[in-house]
């Protein structure tokens, strides 16, 4: 796919380090001939992401707080001040509590089941209604879920309402934005070893159990989401939006393990 990202510009949110799926995510735009600026969020992250960005050639890093509207704007602004115009923005961003990441659904707390709905959810509507001035000519949002948004995951609890909320979300604005040719789209990964994955409570027993048990036999990689993002974002995709596109080796048409897994 050399290439077919040459001219575009794109904004990536939510990268933690080399294992993120939004940096592979990056990095596949970036030899697809993207230009590319990140966001980040605090000073430690701020210090992992900059020698990424530059590894693809890009000074653009902005600190961003999705919960602070001020943060946000100034986001923006500063981005609109560089390049005028954006074609597509990559959302990875979600949150929870780790603590309520273990244990049972039933004893989510309040507060934890607003900041994760208001991180993970919210925040792509917050982004979106600020990306869409700058993309005149069309463009892309992109953002991540999970299976664990329609069916019942061991331990993603408050994760699992919201990433069926942002899914939802991902059609109501595909629908408000396409008239103006913005795509809006979800890319639903299986289990990655991410910083994210790790909070999980039983992840490497559930990244075992999808590898063992997938069509493919082979969970997501950095890779394959990457590419899946490309097309999705490229004039490929022209013709793509509201999608949730899942990229985990099959293991989505399960009813049930494998034979020998019984």
């Amino acid at each position: 796919m050399t290439g077919v990202m040459e001219g575009k510009r794109g904004l990536i949110m939510g990268v933690a380090n080399e294992r993120s799926i939004a940096w592979g995510i990056a990095k596949a735009m970036r030899e697809a001939g993207a230009e590319l600026a990140f966001t980040f969020q605090g000073e430690a992250f701020g210090r992992r992401v900059e020698p990424l960005a530059a590894s693809v050639g890009s000074d653009i890093l902005v600190d961003v707080d999705v919960t602070d509207d001020a943060s946000l704007d100034l986001a923006f602004s500063t981005l609109a001040e560089r390049w005028g115009k954006l074609d597509f923005l990559v959302h990875a961003i979600a949150f929870s509590d780790k603590t309520e990441l273990t244990g049972r659904f039933v004893d989510t707390s309040r507060d934890n089941f607003r900041t994760s709905l208001e991180i993970s959810c919210y925040s792509l509507i917050e982004v979106a209604r600020r990306a869409r001035p700058m993309m005149t000519d069309g463009g892309t949002i992109l953002t991540l879920t999970y299976q664990g948004s329609n069916s019942v995951t061991p331990f993603y609890n408050v994760m699992g309402v919201a990433k069926a909320a942002l899914e939802s979300t991902v059609r109501y604005l595909a629908n408000d934005l396409g008239p103006e040719a913005i795509r809006v789209n979800a890319v639903s990964p299986g289990p990655m070893k991410t910083l994210a994955g790790a909070a999980i409570g039983g992840a490497r027993k559930t990244y075992r159990h999808t590898e063992q048990n997938a069509p493919l036999r082979a969970n997501a990689t950095l890779e394959a989401v990457g590419g899946t993002a490309v097309w999705l974002a490229s004039d490929a995709g022209a013709c793509t939006t509201g999608e949730i596109v899942r990229v985990d080796g099959g293991y989505h048409v399960l009813g049930m393990p494998q034979v020998e897994n019984i």
